[in-house]
């Protein structure tokens, strides 16, 4: 770990932190929600002893990134942005991007008819706009303790939806696995500091949370790129356990036929047995594997 760099770089507007190890090809390693660069610790430490130069930034909102103050600041547009600017910083064209390994999410491709809340709501019911309300959630969560919900995201190994009635709500909740150490973050909720030790979270997660109120804003954003495909050669891996995967409808859209027809670059389609949402850390020997066995031949 000691040998991974870590440096700033000025993209787009902001400041992005970037853990980079190797030389050679590069490999860009993304993060999720709750995530830093460090969930790709395991990875970056492999692919570059392979000899590849792996690059994890923070993303905008996250860890030692900027989090800019504005919500609308926050849409998909602006993180493709970074992105290119950071691959610019780094000499690398945004259009030599040769293959993509796809962990945990599949892609869905833009409904034109149906914004993102109507969606969820289709699958989640009408308590999914609970968390839509300004303030509510983020009074739930710091209620329930910053620590704790954090835990709950990177723990659970339950592969229902995490629907929480409101009577119970998130301090209801079982209790949780510690798994993560020598890590501390603050956490800013309702303008309350709350020193969370021994887990990595997101260090600006009322930002992330607004963020995710901004994906009706993104949906009106990205009309122009409605059908688009992505051209580039594409496996992706998922736990039998994740939640993504249990999701109503998402195991016939994988495989039935819908996911290749929407990413007709499919070449390796991964469901792994026993294995929940973050599996590059559940089982990084094995994802180090995938990623490197995908890659090399491009």
């Amino acid at each position: 770990m000691e040998k991974i760099e870590h440096k700033t770089v000025s993209t787009n507007g902001i400041n992005m932190h970037v853990a980079s190890i190797g030389s050679g090809p590069v490999v860009l390693f993304l993060h999720g929600f709750p995530e830093l660069w460090y969930t790709w610790r395991h990875q970056l430490l492999s692919l570059s002893a392979a000899g590849y130069r792996a690059i994890a930034p923070d993303l905008r909102g996250y860890g030692d990134t900027d989090a800019p103050p504005d919500a609308s600041s926050h849409s998909i547009l602006h993180i493709v942005a970074d992105l290119v600017g950071l691959l610019d910083a780094l000499g690398i064209e945004p259009d030599r991007v040769k293959a993509l390994v796809n962990l945990s999410v599949v892609f869905r491709p833009r409904n034109p008819k149906r914004k993102p809340i109507q969606s969820l709501r289709a699958i989640m019911g009408d308590n999914y706009l609970y968390v839509q309300k300004p303030g509510e959630v983020e009074e739930e969560f710091a209620r329930a303790g910053a620590a704790r919900i954090i835990k709950t995201f990177l723990a659970s190994r339950d592969p229902q939806p995490p629907l929480v009635p409101k009577e119970i709500g998130f301090g209801g909740s079982p209790n949780l696995v510690l798994i993560y150490r020598r890590l501390s973050y603050t956490l800013n909720l309702n303008s309350k500091s709350e020193e969370v030790t021994d887990v990595i979270c997101d260090a600006n997660l009322r930002w992330k949370i607004k963020r995710d109120k901004k994906k009706m804003r993104t949906w009106e954003l990205t009309a122009a790129w409605t059908g688009v495909q992505i051209k580039v050669p594409v496996k992706f891996i998922v736990g039998d356990l994740d939640i993504t995967y249990n999701t109503s409808g998402v195991k016939e859209y994988i495989h039935n036929g819908g996911f290749k027809r929407d990413v007709r670059f499919l070449q390796e389609l991964i469901v792994m047995e026993g294995v929940a949402h973050f599996i590059n850390q559940e089982r990084p020997e094995e994802i180090s594997a995938h990623i490197y066995d995908f890659i090399k031949k491009f």
